[in-house]
């Protein structure tokens, strides 16, 4: 079984405050609900997750987010900060699974892909990675921020699987990734010169960031190549919650 925390403490003060009234992103309404809402319907229904944690807004989330559903854990700074205390509210002996809360099209489908694969070649940390043509080819509309590597183009889902350890060896990794993760340029150079000259020569490859990862941080960290667009499709701008709002309103 693997735990779950589900990072939920942004508030709505962005590109997305003007299209909803809502407080916290958490909470803006997709088709009646607020988007955790589907968020933890999908974490909650993959049979291999165990305990979950929601770190945000605790007393604002207790009318989204239903007793017995999740252990509500009070958002403390930043988001390594929140996964931390989500961390500590559970204290699991196994891996975690950590999702952001604005990823309303998640599957479990796509929950489960990940896991599975993970099980095949054991690490510290997990990352999801879509090929540009399946994150377009499912969804056309939606513009993605995608970095170029060896192997081709790609952008990062919003979902982490990695063992206790592994976070706490890559915070400050994962507090970098967080702040250049629109800038992919940034990205790299963060990891290093000789990685930096490769990106630009657009030789940089995934086992060079792999390998680079435990060079840094001494833990093994894998790419999952995932099938699953819904994996990606964070709400962070207003033409992304649009489309989310059509695709939930008319299913496929």
């Amino acid at each position: 079984m693997v735990d779950a925390v589900i990072l939920a403490g942004a508030d709505n003060d962005g590109r997305l405050a003007s299209y909803d009234s809502a407080r916290y992103e958490a909470l803006i309404d997709i088709a009646g609900k607020p988007m955790i809402y589907y968020v933890l319907r999908a974490v909650k229904a993959c049979p291999r997750i165990g305990r979950v944690a929601v770190v945000g807004p605790r007393e604002a989330l207790q009318v989204a987010v239903p007793a017995g559903d999740a252990v509500l854990v009070e958002r403390v700074g930043s988001i390594v900060d929140n996964l931390e205390a989500g961390i500590e509210a559970l204290r699991p002996q196994g891996m975690v699974l950590i999702v952001t809360a604005d990823l309303p099209l998640l599957t479990v489908e796509a929950i489960e892909d990940l896991l599975q694969k993970a099980d095949a070649d054991p690490a510290d940390i997990y990352y999801p990675l879509l090929r540009k043509e399946t994150n377009e080819a499912k969804f056309p509309e939606m513009k993605r921020t995608y970095l170029t590597l060896a192997e081709g183009t790609f952008t990062g889902g919003n979902v982490i699987l990695a063992s206790p350890r592994g976070l706490e060896a890559c915070g400050r990794l994962l507090e970098e990734a967080v702040a250049t993760r629109k800038k992919p340029w940034m990205m790299a150079t963060f990891l290093g010169l000789r990685c930096t000259v490769k990106f630009i020569l657009r030789r940089l490859s995934i086992h060079d960031v792999e390998r680079r990862l435990q060079e840094i941080a001494g833990v093994r960290g894998l790419a999952i190549i995932s099938e699953f667009a819904e994996i990606a499709v964070d709400v962070d701008k207003p033409s992304d919650l649009e489309l989310v709002r059509k695709l939930v309103a008319s299913p496929a």
